[in-house]
């Protein structure tokens, strides 16, 4: 597993826990079919669910429809959840949506219920659980419930609890409402270093970074101690700042050794650095200085850059974690075997026995997660075809990887390979368009509602530019993470050149969306998504960031791709090759 996958897993599981359905569904939910289905039964989703228990999205899609289908029958929503947590005990899903589902089935209307709710508050005001009970008890989304926190205020005007409960709601269905009853809480209790931390939080949301960051340093005077404020405040700094986020979070792994966030600073830090140099020295820290068991989550991205750079260390590694206890043992059990099939088809290249290294490199199975292994192994399995004499299949294989994701080493990689071929640069390049052009697909129309400005933006107004078009909404974190080194790269561009365009998918955080674009000082400009349109090939699937860049004719070119530090100069690469496209691809539909 490695820090990609580890990375998504923990925050699909925290979405879960706190973000509304809207947004979990938006961030997270991906589904391979595409054009316009009919919707299935109930009963056929309630079946796929029983089919497929760990495909978040065949729950998810059961969870909506049910929500559509039966409106005001939460509670057998809530029944059928406690089933299948019954039913599949080990599954890790089931046990949040069935809280959320609780939590929907706890709304009333009864007089004399939200009363009894009330007076257990009343009595015990810094209770979160009787908060929690009396505001689900309302609805968070009802009007009513600020009325009543407002009489609880008044009540209690000295408790910083009582705002705090109605923020936090707000604060986990990623509502703007939630701001002013943070600034409440600190104001009565200026050591609240969680309302001060959940300041920080909503702040992102806003794009007030810096204001975000004077919020995040109070949290931390009020609680030292407390490692996670010291993580987030240097996380914080990705993308923004790489050389602060890069020594705040060597700080936090030398200050709370033996803290998880320690070994989580260390482990994004190198998932995040520019340079496999950088990342390298990350992952031996980690592996370094704390116990196997603790770095165990990262390892398998560490071996995955040594085996690009030192296969043989990478052995190493495999052979020390293989002892490690449960699935983690048969998972480096195999890690094991591919290095040595690995270093066997180096030696046999060396030794210039390139059918039998070939034969080797093709029985080498990484994961999908694996970045520089599988590049590496590519680079191997070209040169083994190479040897062979094959130089045009060799070409072949490297181009076809360039025309979906071109990097400089590909492109380096195929001017080799070319020359052998007796083509110079130009003929590569030529072929290169060539590739571009059978991919590249009319993109699918739209128009959508200006959040800054009047009327609407359609594709047609982007036409003789290239459109970096991205979905997003503004409490998705992977989005925001994204957005600076976006930024890094449009600002290389001028406008006449270069569009950069940002689809809010969730409608529920309008609000945020303007502050976020003039705050956060990113160049993209914001559309309003609607909801249920035939998005064609620029569908998203309910999921975000999800990305892709136009050519100047309207075509899509590139898609499925994510922008981080260790590969912005890919998306450079992406849109030089459309800026610099030659006449006869431009103007081919």
């Amino acid at each position: 597993m490695t820090v990609i996958k580890i990375l998504y897993s923990a925050a699909i599981l925290a979405a879960l826990v706190s973000a509304p359905v809207t947004q979990l569904s938006a961030q997270f939910k991906r589904t391979g079919i595409k054009g316009a289905v009919a919707k299935p039964s109930l009963a056929k989703l309630k079946n796929n669910v029983v089919r497929n228990p760990n495909d978040i999205n065949t729950i998810q899609d059961y969870y909506d429809a049910f929500l559509d289908a039966n409106p005001g029958h939460e509670k057998q929503l809530k029944l059928q959840m406690q089933s299948w947590v019954n039913q599949f005990p080990s599954n890790p899903f089931f046990p949040v949506y069935l809280r959320r589902a609780t939590k929907l089935a706890a709304k009333t209307n009864d007089k004399n219920v939200l009363d009894r709710l009330k007076r257990a508050v009343q009595a015990s005001p810094d209770s979160m659980s009787r908060h929690v009970a009396y505001i689900e008890a309302i609805g968070p989304d009802n009007p009513e419930v600020a009325n009543r926190y407002d009489e609880l205020m008044k009540e209690f005007p000295e408790n910083a609890n009582v705002p705090y409960a109605l923020a936090k709601v707000y604060i986990e269905k990623e509502s703007p409402r939630a701001r002013p009853y943070l600034l409440k809480a600190v104001e009565i209790n200026p050591k609240f270093a969680r309302a001060w931390y959940y300041l920080w939080v909503d702040d992102l949301r806003w794009g007030r970074f810096d204001e975000g960051w004077e919020y995040l340093k109070k949290a931390i005077a009020a609680d030292p101690e407390n490692p996670e404020y010291q993580y987030r405040y240097a996380l914080s700094f990705m993308g923004l700042d790489q050389g602060k986020f890069s020594d705040l979070s060597i700080k936090v792994a030398k200050d709370f050794p033996t803290s998880e966030y320690a070994v989580r600073a260390l482990g994004y830090l190198a998932s995040s650095s520019a340079t496999a140099e950088e990342q390298i020295k990350c992952y031996e820290l980690l592996h370094d200085n704390f116990p196997r068991e603790k770095g165990a989550p990262y390892m398998s991205s560490y071996f995955d850059e040594l085996l690009s750079k030192d296969p043989e260390k990478a052995r190493a590694l495999a052979v020390e974690m293989k002892d490690l206890k449960g699935d983690e043992s048969d998972n480096w059990i195999d890690l094991l075997t591919q290095a040595n099939l690995f270093i066997q088809g180096k030696k046999l290249l060396l030794e210039r026995h390139p059918a039998e290294a070939l034969a080797v490199l093709n029985k080498i199975k990484l994961s999908k997660y694996s970045l520089f292994g599988s590049e590496s192994l590519l680079f191997l399995k070209a040169e083994a075809t190479d040897q062979t004499g094959n130089h045009s299949s060799a070409y072949g294989q490297l181009m076809k990887v360039f025309a979906k994701d071109p990097s400089p080493a590909l492109q380096t990689a195929l001017y080799g390979y070319g020359a052998k071929m007796g083509k110079n640069q130009a003929a590569v390049k030529a072929d290169i368009y060539q590739n571009l052009l059978i991919k590249a697909k009319p993109a699918t129309p739209f128009s959508l509602k200006k959040y800054i400005g009047e009327g609407n933006a359609s594709l047609s107004d982007y036409k003789g530019k290239v459109l970096l078009l991205t979905y997003w909404f503004p409490g998705c974190g992977p989005c925001r993470a994204e957005m600076p080194f976006f930024e890094n790269v449009v600002k290389q561009y001028q406008s006449k050149q270069l569009a950069y365009v940002g689809i809010n998918i969730v409608a529920e955080q309008d609000n945020y969306v303007v502050p976020f674009h003039n705050s956060s000082g990113f160049s993209f400009t914001p559309l309003a998504d609607i909801k249920g349109r035939d998005k064609g090939n620029l569908e998203n699937y309910a999921a975000a960031p999800t990305n892709f860049l136009i050519d100047q004719a309207g075509r899509i070119v590139f898609s499925d791709f994510m922008i981080g530090a260790e590969n912005e100069t890919h998306l450079k690469m992406m849109i030089d090759l459309l800026l610099d496209a030659p006449a006869g691809f431009t103007e081919r539909k």
